[in-house]
């Protein structure tokens, strides 16, 4: 149903759309416009509704906690819409994958100017609850995500990469579940929460580190081409500086993750025994 109403939208407006997409046009400036107030209707409104319903425990959190909770769920509600439209474009938009540089950005600008809102949307929570949220490598995070995606909104250049690095939002979901377990007091030796883990070390993995040598073999394959040439100075630095800035955070988040699943697989395995007595579990 997705694809069919995608590739209805595309043939229903052909020249209307072409028009429409010009650089910081109306309608990328309102869906992003619509997006941030969306996020931020989620976070105020809908979250703490749906959650006080769902789990009983988030009635019991502190100020902090449910402010940290409603940032998470739009976190992932994000993470899973704008990751399925990234997909979908991955395997199914034809121009974008056969020029990775100046393809038809069309779609990649939908799905960039959602992602825009969001981040936006976010920036604003994580200044305003500062004390609740706050944290310096995800306002560098978000601000070099931002910075990117000027050029791809303004010049409609480097869909391909933009679209690539949007993959990474699939292992959002995983990590704000660990979370989530955490501060409702499940063990980290529980089953629910090992199995999280592995599978948010799994994900995180494969679309944030394991993919890096097929992004920057395809940034290699078109350096130096006439297309690539075609690039703005600024628009080539922000490519390659935020792809390198984010991939070294992507790095050091690895690494925490990895060491995080291994001392809880360690722990639960020296914990087995000691629950035993006689044959018997305690």
């Amino acid at each position: 149903m997705f694809c069919i109403f995608l590739s209805s939208f595309e043939h229903l407006v052909p020249q209307w759309g072409r028009v429409a997409m010009d650089p910081f046009s109306q309608l990328i400036l309102l869906i992003s416009v619509v997006s941030f107030c969306t996020f931020q209707w989620l976070f105020h409104s809908v979250s703490p509704w749906a959650s006080s319903r769902i789990s009983p425990g988030f009635l019991k959190l502190n100020h902090k906690q449910k402010i940290e909770w409603n940032s998470r769920t739009v976190s992932t509600l994000h993470a899973l819409l704008v990751g399925l439209f990234c997909l979908y474009i991955l395997f199914f938009d034809e121009a974008v994958n056969q020029d990775p540089v100046w393809g038809d950005p069309t779609l990649v600008k939908i799905n960039v100017s959602i992602t825009t809102g969001y981040l936006i949307s976010d920036l604003l929570l994580i200044f305003y609850y500062w004390r609740a949220i706050g944290d310096k490598f995800f306002v560098i995070h978000h601000l070099a995500a931002l910075y990117a995606y000027y050029y791809v909104l303004g010049q409609g250049m480097l869909p391909y990469f933009a679209n690539f690095r949007l993959l990474a939002e699939f292992s959002t979901p995983c990590v704000n579940q660990r979370w989530f377990f955490e501060v409702l007091g499940y063990p980290k030796v529980s089953k629910p929460n090992m199995a999280n883990g592995v599978l948010m070390a799994f994900v995180f993995f494969l679309v944030r580190i394991a993919v890096m040598p097929v992004y920057y073999s395809r940034m290699c394959s078109v350096y130096g081409t006439e297309a690539f040439y075609k690039v703005s100075f600024g628009g080539r630095s922000a490519w390659i500086f935020s792809s390198i800035c984010l991939d070294i955070m992507n790095v050091m988040w690895m690494h925490k993750i990895a060491r995080g699943c291994y001392k809880v697989l360690l722990s639960s395995r020296r914990s087995k025994p000691e629950s035993q007595e006689n044959g018997k579990t305690n």
